[in-house]
């Protein structure tokens, strides 16, 4: 079997073109939000929204309406119950986080525990990627279409909240409104990817590539470019390789991720590991002495 075989044989069914499309769609989604998040150090909210749009999907199952308003319906719950702990009490932010996700995530699993079901509600927390329907497709598209596009149309503000948010506002900005989107996005952008790798690994997808990018370049607009291809090329690598494996595709693509990352982190010419190292003792061998 020769290399264009490999590329072509998965491509014969269609589940696997509905993976693949579900796949490079979340990835592409999930890795341009995560530069904004890596800059804001928000990963620990992008793991909080991620698990708490849970119960939202196990509601939405039980009273037959898209998964897609429970998760973001809980996905909005939760980053309004984060601000409102942290804004009325001493409780600080990374706690409160911690309090909402955990709560809002055991409730997840308890409803799943209770809820009479032929399906496996189980594949909500790890993902289905090889079971994902034409119409379960389309609505992963729009809603990964709104997100990306809302992404890139106010890229320029949130830039400037991410890295100045004091500059923001003497502008006339809105920090606040600024950041109230990004957080809206990033529920819209979990409920994206929960279909392709669960509520678990969406975290991975939305901090990975982010991080992949900015230890590859300082230039925002090179992550913005780097991040999703990244991203994109690891979706499609860890679905081939999880169909000739047979291992959870999921699984899969951010293991693909977490390689990529452990390359660039060792190897980057500016701040991989031993990337510097090595530059270092160049520019140590062509200093005369």
């Amino acid at each position: 079997m020769n290399l264009l075989d490999l590329l072509l044989e998965p491509l014969g069914y269609g589940f696997m073109i509905n993976a693949l499309a579900t796949a490079v769609t979340a990835a592409a989604v999930c890795a341009a939000l995560s530069c904004w998040l890596v800059l804001i150090g928000w990963s620990l909210m992008g793991d909080a929204v991620s698990h708490a749009v849970l119960p939202g999907v196990v509601l939405a199952y039980v009273f037959s309406v898209p998964f897609a308003i429970g998760a973001l319906l809980f996905g909005f719950l939760a980053v309004a119950l984060i601000g409102a702990v942290r804004d009325t009490s001493r409780i600080k932010e990374d706690a409160a986080i911690g309090i909402v996700f955990s709560t809002l995530f055991a409730l997840g699993l308890v409803l799943i525990s209770v809820t009479p079901s032929q399906t496996d509600l189980g594949h909500i927390i790890f993902g289905n990627l090889l079971g994902v329907s034409k119409p379960e497709l389309i609505q992963i598209v729009i809603l990964g279409v709104l997100a990306l596009g809302a992404l890139l149309l106010k890229r320029r503000d949130f830039t400037l909240f991410a890295f100045d948010a004091t500059h923001a506002h003497a502008i006339g900005l809105n920090p606040r409104l600024l950041g109230a989107a990004l957080l809206g996005l990033l529920a819209l952008t979990s409920v994206v990817a929960l279909q392709a790798v669960g509520v678990i690994l969406v975290v991975a997808m939305l901090i990975i590539p982010g991080a992949t990018a900015h230890l590859l370049t300082d230039r925002f607009g090179r992550m913005l470019v780097i991040a999703p291809a990244v991203s994109v090329a690891c979706a499609v690598i860890g679905l081939y390789v999880s169909y000739y494996l047979d291992t959870a595709s999921g699984g899969m693509i951010v293991l693909t991720q977490g390689a990529v990352f452990a390359l660039v982190y060792l190897f980057s010419p500016t701040q991989g590991l031993l990337g510097r190292r090595v530059s270092r003792s160049a520019r140590r061998l062509r200093t005369p002495k």
